[in-house]
């Protein structure tokens, strides 16, 4: 476990750790400034955070942060120096898994005194924090055709149905010129059935073209769908077109209203709470502030009996151990294992990829130097708890607590496949400010710092900067997370709702050759 503790703010830095030989700029530094608790003067202009070396470092060195390795020095670098990629080597190195050697089980509330919030209750007891209607594309070809069935149910349609958030359309870019069996075809199928029977839908169509690779028969096969009163497909080469079914379409959907919004509100536990965990835009305060931020709120929902489900697989590459420890079995350990090989050995060999090295360029600009640091934080989110469960992309999500599914590290994507597997929530942290929104889970966005959080207010929910302002701590701020769960969970809209994203966000993970 990575051990967050022991961070101490002194002045323009922070020491995350007794054994680091570098310390973080909590605020821009200038060359001459005094590091008086590190008995050291500033000799770089270190923008704020970004690393200093606190003694010196030599060639060839582990880079200490929380006592973890980030990366290797490629020369020597003298204390005061600033540490970034133009010092950093990254390169591979030996990591002890101990599989299941931390493992603690969690402390639970008793159930009577768990925490609640106000969910709709679905007839096979799964609980939706969100009450849509959802019109899914088979295939491209019936993209639009889906969105256009949406776009006509605008707010003044919809207004005799208050108990309903809306009808939205899951179109995507592929269904056809891919493989017809195997990992890419069951993927894109489990995505969309993840969708189709999510909590936070009343209903839903699927729509076909009829001649694409993924046909609607075999997509209802193999998820074991059944159409019937919250289900309806179409086939548009049966239907009659575009414009016929288009007017079919809309014609459901209105038959369907009624019914979805009978559903009311009522008290569930906040075991019912499952929240996909995000992090894009990060910056060097991301492993300080709101990433063990909501790892802290994670940990709180765990012991209410609900599910946090850490991603992104190229962004927890080498900090991986840490996970493997804390897993509540050998096997489980092993799975992570085998899905970290699966990226380096045969998904991305020889590409210029992440999981190789290369953060994205905001990611650089915001002070981190390689994956291994962005790992660090990414890592984070998931809080201190036991990992119960690794899962494939889009696979439901069945144990509670801390677990973890195998997802590319863009966004858009990674949610797509923590939704599907049944997170009725999204938490999402940023430091250099991100967009995102998606739908039918609503998005919670999560701030580093406080500069950005005044910049970007109309998209921020959360300022976890006040951390490092000094006017919370890390716990306080995950509580303050935590309730910020139950009341979206329970309606109140989150800034991402309130700007309408979500839309566009649904974009199922294409692993497979097209043709």
């Amino acid at each position: 476990m990575i051990e967050t503790s022991q961070k101490k703010l002194s002045g323009s830095i922070i020491r995350l750790h007794p054994n680091d030989n570098i310390v973080v700029a909590r605020v821009d530094m200038t060359i001459g400034t005094d590091v008086p608790s590190e008995n050291m003067v500033c000799k770089s202009q270190v923008p704020a955070g970004y690393k200093i070396a606190s003694r010196k470092i030599l060639k060839g060195e582990p880079i200490l942060k929380y006592a973890v390795t980030v990366g290797f020095a490629n020369t020597d670098i003298e204390p005061g120096y600033m540490v970034h990629s133009h010092n950093t080597e990254f390169r591979e190195f030996d990591r002890d898994y101990a599989h299941a050697s931390e493992f603690k089980p969690v402390e639970m509330i008793p159930e009577n005194e768990r925490a609640t919030f106000q969910g709709y209750v679905r007839a096979n007891g799964r609980v939706g924090t969100r009450n849509f209607i959802g019109i899914l594309s088979t295939v491209n070809c019936s993209a639009t055709v889906v969105n256009k069935i949406a776009d006509w149910f605008t707010p003044e349609r919809l207004k005799d149905f208050p108990n309903v958030d809306g009808v939205v359309a899951f179109s995507h870019s592929i269904g056809c010129g891919m493989e017809m069996t195997g990992e890419p075809m069951q993927l894109l199928r489990r995505t969309m059935a993840g969708y189709a029977t999510h909590p936070n839908l009343a209903a839903a169509l699927i729509i076909g073209l009829g001649c694409e690779r993924n046909q609607l028969k075999g997509l209802m096969e193999q998820e074991n769908l059944t159409e019937g009163s919250n289900l309806h497909t179409f086939i548009m080469q049966e239907s009659g077109g575009t414009t016929k079914t288009i007017q079919a379409g809309i014609e459901a959907v209105k038959a369907l209203l009624a019914k979805a919004n009978d559903v009311k509100r009522e008290t569930v536990s906040a075991a019912h709470l499952t929240v996909g965990l995000q992090c894009g835009g990060s910056d060097g305060f991301s492993s300080i502030t709101a990433n063990p931020a909501l790892g802290a709120a994670i940990d709180i929902l765990a012991r209410h009996g609900g599910t946090g489900i850490l991603s992104e697989t190229p962004e927890i590459y080498g900090v991986e151990h840490t996970l493997t420890r804390r897993a509540a079995s050998r096997e489980i350990g092993e799975k992570l294992i085998e899905r970290i090989r699966w990226w380096k050995d045969e998904y991305s060999v020889g590409r210029d990829v992440q999981i190789n090295g290369q953060v994205s360029p905001g990611n650089q600009v915001g002070g981190l130097a390689n994956i291994f640091e962005k790992s660090l934080g990414s890592s984070m989110k998931g809080g201190t708890g036991p990992l119960m469960a690794v899962y494939k992309y889009a696979e439901p999500v069945t144990a509670k607590g801390f677990v973890f599914m195998d997802t590319p590290g863009f966004d858009p994507v990674s949610a797509t496949g923590q939704i599907a597997g049944g997170a009725n929530l999204v938490a999402f942290t940023t430091g250099r400010g991100s967009m995102f929104g998606s739908k039918p889970a609503p998005c919670i966005k999560l701030a580093t710092n406080s500069p950005m959080y005044h910049r970007l207010t109309d998209d921020m929910d959360i300022n976890c900067g006040e951390i490092l302002d000094g006017t919370a701590t890390l716990q306080e701020m995950g509580q303050k997370i935590f309730e910020l769960f139950l009341k979206v969970a329970s309606g109140e809209q989150s800034k991402s709702e309130v700007l309408g994203l979500g839309d566009y966000e649904f974009v199922p993970w294409q692993i497979g050759i097209m043709s």
